[in-house]
């Protein structure tokens, strides 16, 4: 027999391993060469073209390498070119975000209480920004505004404020921090795919042709890649936030977005300041235990919604409702779950419901009955450790609850 809530459960988990794994590979090969690009030295008898080098021991042998800014007076036979990690990255993302939010829009992508829009409307709100979040960056880049970086990254900071402000305006505050993520992310992708890439492959074209590359070129993608440098932690953050509420929950998550942005400009500023043996700024990491505080200190003030009139089931659940065991399983619920997924959460030392999860009335645990059926059905995962000792004939009705509905 199969079930596909089980299914497209791990077909989520099989995406989201994707997307980590490729995202681990393209954030450590920018890394890196961020790195291994502010540590380079030069030398007198250096080759022609060549603007640096440097040592490097790992894995037990020794590396000696040297940069060129255009290109080497004769291209090698071997030219490895780091694309890939970056395109599957967004690929996979994409995906996932499809799979989550998409999918399942009436649960995690519109919230009522934010913006009462359908979930067709949601996701095309939600394509048009990411796509468009890339037209207005690269307008702004190639602007007389590019020439000057500082004030082109003061510029797109506003940006991303704005945009984070916005987010939380049209969608769950889940997933307002997700989407700034992705908004984010597409531009960095889109700096590999429209100007880092295409760039070095017309230097690399001028070479074959036996003629002089265009050291503009290589100035341009060398801000883009700056610019990707900076946006790599703020993203880390934002994809990981959707297991914490107090980030994305709380009436002040947009400004929360905002302060990231900045933390991960401090943290940065220290690791490249270091790799490039300009100083040790240790001030920054002051700064962002600074910005931290004040994260946390705003998280403080719970996100407060106009009080509903109504509280309306979206199709699917009004079928669950339906059930004729949906009157037991909400008992069942009621006593086992909603002491910690409540607005006034009963349980010592909790303040906020776990990833923001209610499932006090009818309509929040009918609409809830997929996560219900995997986490406290089929899996012992709810309760945690089972400290409200939820029944095993508990977890059997809510499998059988679940089933019936799926396949009436």
């Amino acid at each position: 027999m199969f079930d596909l809530a089980i299914i497209w459960d791990w077909v989520g988990f099989a995406v989201r391993w994707v997307h980590v794994i490729t995202a681990i590979a393209w954030i450590g090969s920018s890394f890196y060469f961020i790195a291994l690009d502010l540590g380079l030295r030069k030398r007198p008898d250096m080759p022609e073209g060549a603007s640096g080098e440097e040592w490097q021991v790992h894995g037990g042998g020794f590396y000696h390498i040297q940069k060129y800014m255009v290109a080497p007076e004769r291209m090698p036979d071997h030219l490895t070119w780091f694309k890939w990690e970056s395109y599957a990255t967004w690929l996979s993302g994409f995906a996932l975000l499809a799979v989550i939010y998409y999918v399942g829009a009436d649960l995690y992508l519109v919230d009522p209480q934010v913006l009462d829009i359908s979930a067709g409307t949601a996701i095309l709100i939600s394509l048009a920004s990411i796509g468009v979040g890339w037209v207005v960056y690269d307008l702004l880049c190639r602007s007389p505004l590019g020439v000057d970086n500082t004030k082109l990254m003061i510029l797109l900071y506003g940006v991303l404020v704005a945009m984070a402000w916005g987010y939380t305006q049209l969608f769950s505050g889940r997933a307002a921090f997700v989407h700034l993520g992705a908004f984010t992310a597409t531009i960095m992708s889109a700096n590999v795919f429209f100007i880092i890439i295409p760039n070095q492959e017309k230097v690399v074209a001028s070479l074959k042709a036996g003629e002089a590359p265009d050291p503009a070129l290589g100035a341009q993608a060398k801000q883009r890649s700056t610019h990707n440098n900076y946006l790599t932690l703020p993203i880390l953050f934002l994809m990981l936030s959707n297991h914490y509420p107090l980030a994305f929950a709380t009436e002040y998550n947009w400004v929360i977005a905002s302060l990231v942005f900045l933390m991960g400009v401090t943290i940065r500023h220290y690791f490249n300041s270091k790799h490039a043996r300009s100083g040790d700024p240790v001030w920054t990491w002051l700064a962002t235990a600074i910005l931290f505080v004040i994260i946390m200190w705003l998280s403080m003030t719970p996100k407060s919604f106009p009080e509903a009139k109504d509280e309306a089931m979206s199709p699917t659940a009004q079928k669950f409702a339906a059930s004729k065991m949906f009157p037991d399983v909400h008992v069942a619920v009621a006593g086992r779950c909603a002491m910690c997924h409540a607005a006034e959460p009963a349980w010592e030392g909790m303040h906020w419901a776990p990833k923001g999860v209610l499932l006090e009335t009818e309509a929040q645990v009918a609409e809830r009955a997929r996560e219900i059926y995997l986490h406290a059905g089929v899996t012992n995962a709810m309760p945690p450790a089972n400290v409200s000792f939820m029944e095993p004939a508990e977890r059997k009705l809510i499998q059988a609850w679940y089933r019936e509905v799926v396949n009436r």
